[in-house]
């Protein structure tokens, strides 16, 4: 008898990161707020993947907000379009973690 996979859905997450050497954000930037696609078998493995890669690749993850699946989005009233969908199929095809936005934080001191 196999074990099945488990189905892999994709999550919209909102990541917080801050400063730390090599980050590759913008001079004088403070941090940066990113939009990821994310796929898991649940929102908690999806947040832990990306949180794991964002450390890969020199971030530093500071929190976590998750949106939900598509359809979970949409329930919620939310529009989402070709391109966004698009990045979404990729990240379960690959099972990966796309990165879709990144907007740094500047101080306004």
């Amino acid at each position: 008898m196999t074990k099945g996979k488990s189905r892999q859905e994709v999550y919209t997450l909102l990541v917080q990161v801050g400063r730390k050497a090599g980050d590759g954000l913008p001079e004088g930037a403070t941090g940066a707020a990113l939009i990821c696609y994310a796929s898991g078998v649940d929102e908690d493995e999806a947040v832990r993947e990306t949180v794991a890669i964002l450390k890969q690749a020199d971030l530093a993850p500071l929190d976590v907000t998750g949106y939900g699946t598509a359809e979970e989005r949409i329930a919620e009233g939310h529009e989402i379009g070709d391109e966004e969908r698009g990045l979404m199929q990729r990240a379960l095809d690959e099972n990966a973690v796309i990165v879709a936005q990144l907007t740094p934080f500047f101080d306004d001191a």
